[in-house]
């Protein structure tokens, strides 16, 4: 049976890979350094699956929470990470939550533009544009629910937070990278939908039609807004389905994140009635949630 082998082993709170993990945390030198920080099990195990290249993995078994780690460990190691193995105070330090799982991976920032998107997997392609996103948990949030309904694409606009933000991370627990994501200019995106006849399903508390009465078994995509001024006035004229959410309280508006999945799951819905979605079953036990 094949061995986990570890490069170095790390004990020191000095040793420069500590102090370098922790200057990771701060964006600057994050980009300086085109590095993302991929922290715990169910997040290595998304990039595993979804073929991201990890380069480095820093190991502390002491806070191992399960028992599946050092296959996952093997795995990585197997497509090419160098594994460090590291003592519980400096794992400590390198780590950015307050209960380290034990695992910090290292890989690459990979940027794509709207033309690296891939083809639709049905005959209605389903996309999610989200512009001016400023929070790094709604940015997450919101990948994870991009993934649950198995999208063609997610295209940020004009994003205000950073994609490889940890919080981002860990948030979409991982599926920052097994979604197809590309990173464009809203007056860009607006010309790549319209070329390709794509619907824009634009969400604001002004519009007439509630979201459960559109039509969403075409080609679209579902268009959100920044958290506090909601969409620009660009994606507000050009939509072609502005539809809204019905609001029975005093609030005027959603958190992002929670309309977003709200409008995910109704185009879902449509699109099981009609014939165009199979429902794939209910997740396996042994699934990793």
């Amino acid at each position: 049976m094949k061995e986990l082998v570890f490069v170095e082993s790390i004990s020191s709170f000095q040793n420069p890979r500590v102090k370098q993990a922790v200057k990771w945390r701060d964006r600057p030198d994050r980009d300086q350094d085109q590095v993302v920080l991929i922290e715990g099990y169910r997040a290595l195990t998304r990039a595993l699956s979804g073929e991201y290249p990890v380069r480095e993995v820093y190991v502390c078994p002491e806070y191992f929470q399960g028992e599946n780690e050092e296959e996952l460990l093997l795995r990585l190691q197997a497509r090419g990470a160098k594994l460090y193995r590291v003592a519980p105070g400096p794992f400590a330090k390198m780590a950015y939550r307050d209960r380290p799982e034990g695992l910090l991976g290292v890989g690459p920032q990979v940027r794509r533009r709207l033309e690296d998107l891939p083809a639709p997997a049905g005959p209605a392609g389903f996309y999610l544009l989200a512009e001016q996103t400023e929070k790094p948990g709604n940015l997450g949030t919101m990948l994870r629910s991009a993934d649950a309904v198995r999208l063609d694409g997610l295209i940020l606009c004009d994003s205000r937070t950073d994609l490889y933000n940890p919080n981002v991370v860990r948030a979409s627990t991982g599926s920052l990278f097994t979604l197809p994501i590309a990173e464009a200019g809203s007056a860009e995106a607006l010309a790549w939908l319209q070329q390709r006849n794509i619907a824009i399903v634009s969400a604001s508390p002004h519009a007439r039609q509630l979201y459960s009465q559109a039509d969403l078994t075409v080609p679209l995509a579902i268009v959100v807004g920044a958290e506090q001024f909601g969409l620009s006035d660009l994606w507000l004229q050009a939509a072609t389905v502005p539809v809204r959410l019905p609001m029975f309280g005093e609030a005027d508006s959603l958190n992002v994140a929670t309309a977003t999945a709200l409008l995910l799951y109704e185009v879902v819905r449509q699109r099981l009635a009609a014939g165009l979605l199979q429902d794939p079953g209910p997740v396996p036990e042994s699934a990793d949630c």
